[in-house]
């Protein structure tokens, strides 16, 4: 197994970071998102690396096969992590692809380490750029409905993870958007990660203001987001984050779910792929700039 080593910026504990890599060719990182690890992006890491592509997943802090610390969820520590990954694997011209919290990855990375390690970057039903209602972000969510989820993660988690995943998926009595052995599959995924973690990344994907980290993207930027989004719905999250970045690439999914790497696995390749090997005027501009 393949693992680099990371350091909290505040209590400076070495955490051991699980990453699998397929392929060769242009690097391609894929990170996963909450309360999931890298294996939820099997149908885009059996596909990519077939496209002279170098497709890199890893595992978050307490998920997955990563090492478990108490603390240390927020996501500037969560971004050095990713930077780690970038410099200890010496890559460049990197395509990042976030999905959901991993999206928040993208942002803060940006806005910390800025993009020059970096060629494109895919935010695919992503938390960004505010999930939280305050004075200004009234079409956020309530902080009550983020306290009640933690609730239910506490009292019985993998009770809470079985119904999560209907709702993930989309899957209703009238709509069985995905099979019972798949939930079994994402249920089993999601309770690989620590309980800590969990709850933690609740606070952190949930309390996270992103949008200066957005204002700050001077590369190439792929929006997907699904209009039937109910985890993170399309209104405070891919339209905002598109208006936040006029010159990203945005593709909405018509009646898709959150979990649309499943549900609509074949469009999202075709349309990770077409993004990252179509080189247009407007990116080359962006490349230019970035120089």
């Amino acid at each position: 197994m393949s693992f680099i080593k990371s350091k909290s910026s505040t209590t400076n504990n070495s955490v051991n970071i699980f990453y699998q890599e397929y392929g060769t060719g242009k690097p391609v990182i894929f990170i996963h998102g909450w309360p999931l690890n890298h294996e939820m992006w099997e149908y885009q890491l059996a596909e990519l690396p077939k496209h002279n592509l170098r497709c890199i997943a890893y595992d978050r802090r307490g998920f997955g096969k990563s090492d478990r610390p108490w603390e240390s969820y927020d996501y500037n520590t969560l971004a050095d992590d990713l930077n780690e990954l970038i410099n200890q694997l010496n890559l460049s011209e990197v395509t990042l692809v976030g999905f959901s919290m991993g999206g928040g990855e993208i942002a803060r990375y940006i806005g910390k380490y800025g993009t020059k390690k970096l060629k494109k970057v895919a935010f695919v039903s992503s938390v960004t750029p505010f999930r939280l209602k305050t004075e200004d972000n009234p079409d956020g969510t309530e902080k009550e409905s983020f306290d009640a989820t933690i609730e239910n993660i506490s009292t019985d988690r993998p009770a809470f993870i079985a119904e999560f995943g209907k709702k993930f998926y989309g899957v209703t009595a009238l709509n069985q958007t995905v099979s019972k052995p798949l939930l079994e599959w994402n249920k089993m995924l999601c309770l690989m990660s620590s309980s800590k973690a969990t709850v933690d990344c609740v606070r952190s994907f949930s309390e996270t203001d992103f949008r200066n980290d957005l204002r700050k993207i001077n590369i190439p930027v792929l929006i997907i987001h699904g209009d039937a989004d109910d985890i993170v719905p399309i209104n405070v999250s891919g339209d905002k984050t598109a208006a936040l970045i006029p010159h990203a690439k945005y593709i909405i999914y018509t009646g898709a779910p959150h979990g649309l790497f499943i549900t609509e696995k074949e469009k999202l390749n075709a349309d990770l792929l077409n993004f990252i090997s179509v080189e247009d005027s407007v990116y080359q501009s962006l490349e230019q700039e970035k120089k």
